[in-house]
């Protein structure tokens, strides 16, 4: 009887769509589509809910070429102010 129920479950779950193995992450897709939005492709630093990105988001962005430092916050310096790069937009592209 367990054995069905499981098998139920499993049949039922709704399942996320796949993702490009070099593609972005849920989280990442959502800060770098958030720079379609901005003029110059600026990315927020906030979510829509007032949440800080993760800086390990930001990062791995950064790494991935997707996003680039655009410039610095003389009042906050720790936060990193950046704008998604014509790759990022490529990454993103089939998801639009």
């Amino acid at each position: 009887m367990a054995v069905v129920l499981k098998f139920i479950k499993e049949a039922i779950k709704p399942r996320r769509p796949k993702r490009p193995k070099d593609g972005p992450s849920e989280q990442q897709l959502k800060w770098l589509m958030r720079g379609l939005e901005q003029s110059g492709g600026k990315l927020p630093l906030f979510d829509s809910e007032g949440q800080e990105f993760s800086a390990r988001t930001v990062q791995s962005c950064i790494n991935k070429g997707w996003a680039e430092p655009w410039f610095s916050n003389p009042l906050k310096p720790d936060w990193l102010v950046c704008k998604l790069t014509a790759s990022g937009r490529q990454a993103i592209s089939p998801t639009v």
